[in-house]
């Protein structure tokens, strides 16, 4: 655990809301309008007592770079501790996408270090870190500046007693940034020098030995790397052929395809050898921590579990901080297939009154759209649009995430989906409830590749069917529908395991 708890709840909490409004609206947003969605989340939750920020922390810069690639902010503090702290977002993305989008298998020079002797990094690192130190704020508080010239104007600022202290800190490929903006910001000459402290979380490799090695002789204040012993990301680019054999029980395991997966992963390295900077401090090095809903043994589980295990609401959990506020969640529509112009019920949570619903790449008109005062409805009118697509609702904090209950097919059919699956487990001839939506009579229910012979349609939302025989009953299966040429996507959520004949 962190030398301080105290100083890894402020870091990791002001790390987690580098991810507000990371992703542009679905029907499009300037650079300009999501910068200052982003600001003002990030204004809103930076004076939230019940946060463990404590309302103690206002923002001084932001700048959102070019296709909305990487995102840093720096903040101060407001409580007379003379603190600052720099905080990187790095990529939205997936941890497969963080993997891969990120170059290792060139390294490059990093004399930003201000190491007086060669050092050497990622080129995928180098590049996030140049766009994080030249991207401009393009908004107030600090318009047209870049990160080092508002840093220097709020020290300039800044008492002389007691001495500055600023923390660089961020999530994922955000700490990875963090790692390589310390050196390049402690090399430099302040108008009050301050003392430096990294505080990572997440992060992946940023450099060889030879970075190390200078980040190492560094006379940092603090220089913790806090990683989750079930995290595979901090394993890139180290060691992350080791993660191949988890999940302890009660799993979920590796499967072959997650193996390979990895295994082809690794080897973007081309023969690089990362190490990590920093002191080490692990947590959840007895894997209490984990979703229990993804402990099957199947490649999904597998990845939703490395998700889980990754995520910034896990991290404040094993930090010992509160949750941010969640941006919002979509749960189902009704009904899930129309014509432009119908009136379409969005159910989910989070939903706040300045709300915005994207169909696909369209939006929903203001004055068409009524969000109900519980956070938990809306109601809007379809605009034009084609095809299957998702419905995603946006505000200050973020936007929804795209998921299989979400869509809404112009002109039908209505998208098959499964959404659960009760009993999740059971021998040969379980009579198993699926729960979901498009559902028809005459639909099929297959489990893995093998028909159910009895089917009972009950409603466009539930169907039952028998568990049929298979050649492995002590295997995990998808339960997939089919209604006409339509078939349900797989998921965790429609996963049974077969206990025996």
């Amino acid at each position: 655990m962190a030398s301080d708890p105290a100083i890894a709840q402020v870091t990791m909490t002001l790390a987690a809301l580098a991810a507000t409004g990371n992703t542009p609206r679905p029907s499009g947003e300037t650079l300009e309008q999501q910068t200052n969605r982003i600001i003002t989340g990030i204004n809103a939750q930076l004076h939230d007592p019940t946060l463990a920020t404590q309302g103690e922390w206002e923002l001084v810069w932001l700048a959102l770079s070019e296709a909305n690639a990487n995102m840093a902010y720096l903040v101060r503090s407001t409580n007379g501790s003379n603190e600052f702290a720099v905080v990187a977002r790095g990529t939205d993305a997936d941890w497969t996408d963080i993997l891969e989008d990120l170059e290792v298998g060139t390294i490059v020079p990093f004399p930003e270090s201000g190491s007086p002797k060669p050092v050497y990094v990622s080129k995928g690192a180098k590049d996030a870190f140049t766009r994080v130190v030249t991207t401009r704020s393009i908004a107030s508080p600090s318009p047209n500046a870049t990160l080092a010239q508002a840093l220097s104007v709020a020290l300039k600022a800044a008492p002389a007693s007691p001495q500055p202290t600023v923390y660089l800190t961020g999530h994922s490929l955000g700490g990875c940034i963090a790692s390589m903006l310390a050196p390049y910001l402690q090399a430099q000459t302040w108008p009050k020098q301050p003392r430096f402290a990294v505080m990572t979380y997440a992060a992946p490799t940023a450099g060889v030995q030879s970075f190390v090695d200078y980040f190492n002789s560094v006379p940092w204040v603090i220089d913790e790397r806090q990683n989750n012993a079930y995290d595979l990301v901090p394993h890139a680019w180290a060691d992350l052929d080791t993660t191949t054999g988890w999940y302890p029980s009660p799993g979920p395991q590796a499967t072959e395809e997650v193996k390979l997966l990895i295994g082809a992963i690794a080897k973007r390295t081309n023969g690089n050898i990362y190490v990590q900077p920093g002191t080490l401090c692990l947590m959840n090095t007895g894997y209490t921590s984990f979703s229990e809903k993804l402990v099957n043994k199947t490649t999904q589980d597998f990845l939703g579990q490395v998700a889980y295990q990754h995520a910034n609401s896990t991290y404040l959990e094993l930090v010992g901080a509160p949750d941010v506020p969640s941006p919002p969640v979509v749960t189902d529509l009704s009904p899930t297939f129309g014509a432009a112009g119908d009136t379409v019920t969005i159910n989910g949570k989070y939903f706040s009154p300045d709300s915005k619903v994207d169909f696909g790449q369209f939006a929903c008109a203001d004055r068409d759209t009524v969000i109900d005062p519980s956070g938990l409805k809306i109601t809007t009118k379809v605009p034009n649009g084609t095809g299957v697509v998702h419905v995603r609702v946006t505000n200050t904090l973020g936007t929804s995430p795209a998921i299989a209950m979400s869509q809404f097919a112009y002109g039908g059919p209505a998208p098959v989906v499964v959404s659960s699956v009760s009993p999740t487990s059971g021998k040969v001839g379980t009579p198993v409830t699926i729960k979901g939506s498009g559902f028809a009579k005459g639909a099929t229910v297959h489990f893995k590749d093998k028909p159910s012979d009895s089917v009972t349609f009950v409603s466009t939302n539930q169907i039952t069917a028998t568990a049929p025989g298979l050649l492995d009953v002590q295997q995990t299966v998808n339960i997939t529908v089919t209604v006409g040429k339509a078939t349900s996507p797989t998921s965790p959520d429609d996963e049974f395991t077969y206990t025996g004949r």
